[in-house]
């Protein structure tokens, strides 16, 4: 039986919206080894233990303090080898749970191949998708120790790699950071029947009070299977469904009971200040005895765009959103704890946000399970390449698929962004291959996922677009009302140049106008840190001391918050990052002002 129910778990599972009631996480101490000469391959590391004289400690990368390697210069090649006892595999549900062994990865930046035992057993490449591999072949049942061997492959100067704010620079400088390479995610082990449910995903559609459900199988049935699906809320069926099917792609639609009802079918909706989640168990059922049982939960909620508004579950909903790096200096990219990331968004929502936009990363599942279970909006964005090429084109779109696959049953996330500040497309404006590009990735998201806005291109240059954001780091309070505060106002600027003097349409014909809402989605970054001695910090806007740094976010928040157009704002930033320091909240998550204070200013109540 699986953990029950899934949407109270305790946010340890690292794929908390499909859990077994077995798995084992490697997060251990590993042999480690740099290979700058990449000669590993050639001389069969996979098979000797003698190359990894380091220690590191999973899943932290290298780079970062916690590892305990801490070595931030450049090492294209790197080398894990990672020990696996017998109870291990038995923690993993060996015997229990089937009798095939998976072995998954959280995210490894940049290539990854892999051994078991010397058996290559799966190559990979993207560093923040997740992968998997069948290694019940690989595991040599003679040796009193396995070894998972990894080789991950991350060059640090080339810009076609989706790298986010991952610097080619060999120190941070301007708005990137140090790199992350190879294993940065948790590793771990389940096992699973040999017939098994591989996937699931569950697209909503609240008007009609139904939830279509996406499963995958390990494979084709060779006699007819049912699966059956249990929805519940706190304990109460709201809907059973079950179908037999030959195919290993099955997708079928489920009535939740009770939806056209009036007001039984709000009590079941998902919101922010209602964050309710729906628990479901998966049964695959083979020859009429159960072979598989899966774990998961859903959100039943709506959100589109429509007459200049943002909807959620078809009511007009203001978003009140923070800049997230998702970075932390003792673990960099990785959160230092699982309880760091339900701590996370615990603060955010306390300095009065109801959103998150997840800036140039994709974020733990995990964090996402907490913005489900706490009730806060995030828009899914990912990390950008900065050339475009035949190479990188391909590199991200194939990426980005993955990981609208991975997240799209998430009901925290409102909004996907695949492009940010026209990262890789620097000159849509006249290159119309660059403008394919960003419309191809609007069209790939939508086909992927039709239930969610797109933003083309977030801050600028929008090919077709469900929000017309826009990135403004003007300090003054007046200027900022003068250019938000009337929609004729707003339009000349949709029409013509934003405040980067960056078009804010670069369709040949025009904008496209549907009705689109208008969001300020980065603004503010004022720096204040009065014990922060780099040379090289900064922000866009200083304070002198606490009492500047709140007038001038009082006033910045005031100006937007006045606007009667503006459907949104994205405020820069939750903490500060190495040498940006213009965080509402200091590296070590500590709040630069009185939580209260800063709540009452995002939410324009003071």
């Amino acid at each position: 039986m699986p953990i029950a129910p899934p949407s109270r778990q305790d946010g340890t599972h690292p794929r908390p919206q499909f859990v077994r009631e077995h798995h084992r996480a490697l997060d251990v101490r590993a042999g480690f080894a740099y290979d700058d000469a990449d000669e590993g391959r050639d001389a069969h590391w996979e098979r000797d233990a003698t190359p990894f004289t380091r220690e590191i400690q999973l899943p932290f990368p290298p780079e970062s303090p916690a590892s305990g390697v801490g070595d931030m210069s450049f090492h294209p090649v790197v080398w894990y080898r990672i020990p696996v006892t017998e109870a291990d595999l038995d923690a993993a549900g060996r015997g229990t749970s089937g009798d095939r062994m998976l072995l998954h990865f959280g995210a490894v930046d940049y290539r990854a191949d892999v051994w078991v035992d010397g058996t290559h057993v799966v190559s990979h490449e993207g560093g923040q998708s997740p992968f998997s591999a069948d290694i019940t072949a690989a595991l040599d049942p003679a040796a009193p120790e396995h070894a998972i061997v990894v080789r991950a492959e991350d060059d640090p100067l080339d810009v076609t790699m989706p790298r986010g704010k991952q610097d080619w620079h060999p120190e941070p400088h301007a708005i990137w950071y140090q790199r992350t390479t190879g294993i940065w995610r948790t590793v771990w082990l389940e096992a699973v029947p040999r017939l098994s449910v591989t996937d699931v995903a569950w697209l909503p559609d609240v008007p009609r009070g139904v939830v279509r459900a996406e499963l995958t199988l390990s494979r084709r049935p060779s006699t007819p299977v049912t699966v059956a699906v249990d929805i519940s809320y706190e304990g109460e069926i709201v809907a059973r469904q079950s179908i037999e099917t030959l195919e290993d792609q099955v997708e079928f639609e489920i009535t939740l009971g009770g939806q056209r009802n009036g007001q039984h079918y709000e009590q079941l909706l998902w919101s922010p200040e209602n964050p309710r989640l729906l628990d479901a168990v998966v049964t695959l059922g083979e020859n009429g005895a159960p072979t598989d049982e899966v774990g998961s939960y859903l959100g039943l909620r709506s959100t589109a765009v429509e007459n200049g508004q943002f909807l959620l579950n078809d009511r007009p909903t203001y978003v009140r959103s923070v800049l997230e790096q998702g970075y932390w200096p003792e673990s960099h990219l990785t959160a230092p704890s699982v309880e760091a990331l339900r701590a996370e968004v615990e603060l955010i929502l306390s300095l009065g946000f109801n959103a998150a936009r997840i800036h140039q990363k994709v974020e733990d599942p995990r964090f996402l399970f907490w913005a489900d279970r706490l009730g806060l909006m995030l828009w899914g964005e990912t990390a950008g390449a900065y050339a475009f090429t035949a190479t990188a084109v391909q590199r991200l779109m194939r990426e980005w698929a993955e990981l609208v696959r991975r997240d799209r049953s998430h009901p925290c996330i409102v909004t996907w962004v695949p492009l940010n500040e026209s990262w890789g497309v620097q000159h849509g404006a006249h290159d119309a291959a660059q403008r394919a590009y960003g419309l191809a990735l609007v069209n790939l998201t939508k086909a992927l996922d039709p239930t969610r806005p797109v933003v083309s291109n977030d801050g600028w240059e929008h090919t077709d677009t469900d929000i017309w954001s826009i990135h403004d780091y003007e300090a003054s309070g007046v200027v900022l009302e003068k250019r938000y505060g009337t929609r004729e106002a707003i339009d000349e600027m949709l029409d013509g140049f934003g405040p980067a003097d960056r078009r804010i349409s670069v369709m040949p014909e025009g904008r496209v106008e549907r009705g689109q809402p208008v969001m300020l989605t980065e603004f503010g970054g004022v720096s204040y840190a009065p014990n922060v001695t780099l040379d090289d910090s900064w922000g866009y806007s200083t304070a002198s001391d606490a009492e500047d740094f709140e007038r001038r976010l009082s006033e910045i928040l005031d100006a937007v918050n006045a606007s009667t157009v503006l459907r949104g704002f994205c405020y820069t930033q939750l903490t500060d990052t190495r040498q940006e320091t213009n965080g509402l909240c200091d590296e070590n998550r500590v709040p630069k002002l009185p939580v209260e204070t800063i709540a009452h200013i995002i939410r324009g109540t003071r």
